[in-house]
């Protein structure tokens, strides 16, 4: 890979060498600053040793020591008021340690979206320059000004957590559509409702949800013998993408015995919604989608819902890896301050990666059970492994910060076939959510209680509207 490499590095020194060689044309006489020729020769560096960092991010880091004793053909030229000055670079050494990380992974070959290159110190470089056949670096001082200089100069680009990021798929093919905001929604009312019981009436409720969402519907109470009934309730949806996703509503007739009579339905495109402003809908109810269907005369009634758009703030943190996974103290992040925190109603993801060291006396048939504010979420079962990994995520809307709350995680095995004793304990853990409000976002392996070596891995955080 060295020829192309060689290629692709050049094109790199040119670009960020430009403008600083642009900042001193027009000084000290200086006309023109240019490399007549630059090649990095045909020997390639050398990597001795390979690091491999483990994070709690979804990405791989190397970091790779490198040396380079090359044959480089480096000619600079200094155009001086009518003088020429021909600058050639000689005995060029590097070594440096740099930091490469594949991120974020993804299940789409290569697996990983972006290589990011950055150096963990300033490179060690030793070379000589020659200018009329002698080397001027001979000067006292002035190899000991270049070499800062050079360093100086590559650390402000590249020096971490400053890198080069080069993007290897297309951010549209990999994205994973996260949360970016909540839609609240009142049901008003519904008029004129069709008749659909024997003794001329209807037993309503109205169903919503939105387009995209594998999440079960929400639904109003029902509203006995009533044509024209009065619920306002409110909701919490939470959206993914206001510029595609359809709120749906459904109104039905609730039977006691069989299937709930349809008795009309709507549509209402996000993108019509206004970012925190409240909007009133009185939509016409219809038999299904096709609103010009020529055979649907029936007048079905009206809704009225009150609909109100709420994203979330920038600031409230991200689950895709922005923030480094090394050793780091979650209690250490900056804190918000307390008016923003408890700002009131928010959306709580819980991401249980996976789990390790996982064992069962009779199977290993892992999956784990998010218990919180009474509800139980779980995750699918993975077969005959003490390393599961789910990447399973959990959404909580909650109308305020959950402080001095614990959510309880327990790592459990089924046995697929029969079995008086078919669910075994595999270890247990209590994460206090407090931290989590107050830096927006943990990502932590935590160690399982009544497990001997058992950790799950855990990514849990706070946004607010």
């Amino acid at each position: 890979m060295w020829p192309y490499l060689d290629k692709a590095i050049c094109a790199q020194i040119r670009s960020a060498t430009k403008p600083m060689f642009a900042e001193y044309v027009g000084k000290y006489q200086i006309e023109a600053i240019e490399f007549d020729n630059l090649s990095l020769g045909t020997i390639p560096p050398e990597i001795h040793g390979l690091k491999v960092c483990e994070t709690n991010e979804k990405e791989l880091v190397l970091e790779p020591a490198v040396r380079w004793a090359g044959n480089p053909n480096i000619v600079l030229t200094l155009k001086l008021l009518s003088f020429r000055i021909t600058i050639q670079l000689v005995d060029l050494q590097i070594f440096m340690a740099p930091r490469i990380t594949l991120k974020p992974l993804v299940p789409t070959f290569p697996c990983f979206a972006t290589v990011a290159v950055s150096l963990l110190g300033k490179p060690d470089v030793d070379f000589g320059m020659s200018i009329l056949g002698g080397d001027i670096m001979a000067i006292p001082g002035l190899y000991q000004f270049v070499q800062k200089t050079i360093k100086r100069q590559v650390a402000s680009l590249y020096i971490w957590p400053q890198a080069l990021e080069i993007p290897i798929l297309d951010p549209a093919t990999v994205a994973v559509k996260k949360p970016v905001g909540i839609l609240h929604v009142k049901v008003v009312r519904a008029q004129k409702l069709l008749k659909k019981d024997i003794l001329g009436t209807s037993d309503p409720y109205v169903k919503l949800n939105l387009s995209g969402e594998r999440l079960p519907s929400k639904k109003t109470t029902i509203k006995k013998r009533n044509l024209n009934p009065e619920w306002n309730e409110k909701f919490k949806l939470i959206v993914k993408d206001p510029g595609s996703q359809v709120l749906q509503l459904q109104v039905f007739d609730w039977d006691k015995v069989g299937n709930h009579d349809r008795l009309g339905m709507q549509f209402v495109p996000l993108k019509f919604l206004t970012p925190y402003e409240t909007k009133e809908f009185k939509l016409d109810l219809l038999k299904h989608t096709d609103s010009y269907d020529p055979q649907d005369k029936k007048q079905r009634g009206k809704i009225v819902v009150e609909l109100m758009y709420a994203p979330f703030r920038a600031d409230s943190g991200k689950l895709d890896g922005t923030q480094d996974g090394y050793s780091r103290k979650e209690s250490g992040f900056d804190r918000t301050s307390d008016s923003e925190v408890f700002g009131g109603a928010g959306l709580l993801s819980v991401l249980i990666q996976g789990a390790e060291d996982v064992e069962g006396e009779r199977h290993n048939n892992p999956y784990a059970v998010a218990f919180f504010r009474g509800e139980t979420k779980r995750t699918k079962m993975i077969k005959r492994t003490r390393d599961p990994v789910w990447n399973e995520e959990f959404h909580y809307m909650l109308e305020e910060p959950p402080l001095n709350e614990k959510i309880h995680i327990e790592v459990m095995s089924k046995r697929t076939g029969f079995s008086f004793r078919s669910k075994e304990h595999l270890g247990n853990v209590d994460i206090n959510l407090t931290d989590v409000v107050h830096n927006r976002r943990i990502n932590q392996k935590y160690h399982l209680i009544d497990s001997k070596n058992g950790v799950i891995h855990v990514a849990i955080k706070w946004v607010t509207a």
